[in-house]
């Protein structure tokens, strides 16, 4: 996404809810600042706005911690394609496996975003035999198993070991 007030790429993005009315504003580093230093500036005219100041306080430190996180993922180079992470924004392509592991961090965010989920699932073909279908049900239940466990979410791991047993059952009586 591009920063609102020039073309480079936006590394804050600020959502402002003000009078039942919502606004984004997408920003890169130096509007950013020069955004904050604007309401600062408002925020010192007016020190009747606690809340504000609150929030511009924030956004100055989240500012600082995105510009040194954008600084190291800018100096990150892949050891086996040579892509960084800002050459794959402006192409929109990885260069290699590797990449996905690399910039797991800014990439994960951005998976969900658009695709849901920052896993694969594919299809599965209608001619599969049931007995292939059950099988990887299987898998993908234990799998969520582990993560659950993993998570200590014990309640939804309970009800996971439910459905393995039940589909193991039904597998053992075919």
């Amino acid at each position: 996404m591009k920063c609102n007030f020039c073309p480079k790429p936006a590394t804050l993005h600020i959502t402002d809810l003000h009078k039942g009315v919502v606004k984004t504003i997408h920003l890169c580093n130096s509007c950013a600042q020069k955004h904050i230093a604007d309401l600062t500036a408002d925020v010192e005219t007016d020190p009747a706005q606690p809340n504000e100041a609150t929030a511009v306080s924030m956004l100055q430190l989240h500012l600082a911690e995105v510009t040194e996180e954008s600084e190291e993922q800018e100096q990150q180079r892949c050891p086996i394609c040579g892509i960084t992470y800002q050459e794959f924004r402006k192409r929109g392509r990885l260069g290699c496996p590797n990449d996905y592991t690399l910039f797991a961090e800014p990439l994960t965010p951005l998976l969900e975003n658009i695709h849901g989920s920052t896993q694969h699932t594919g299809k599965i073909p209608r001619r599969t035999p049931a007995e292939s279908r059950k099988k990887y049900e299987l898998i993908r239940l234990r799998n969520e198993l582990r993560q659950a466990i993993r998570d200590e979410n014990y309640e939804e791991a309970a009800k996971l070991r439910d459905q393995i047993r039940t589909l193991e059952q039904q597998q053992a009586s075919e």
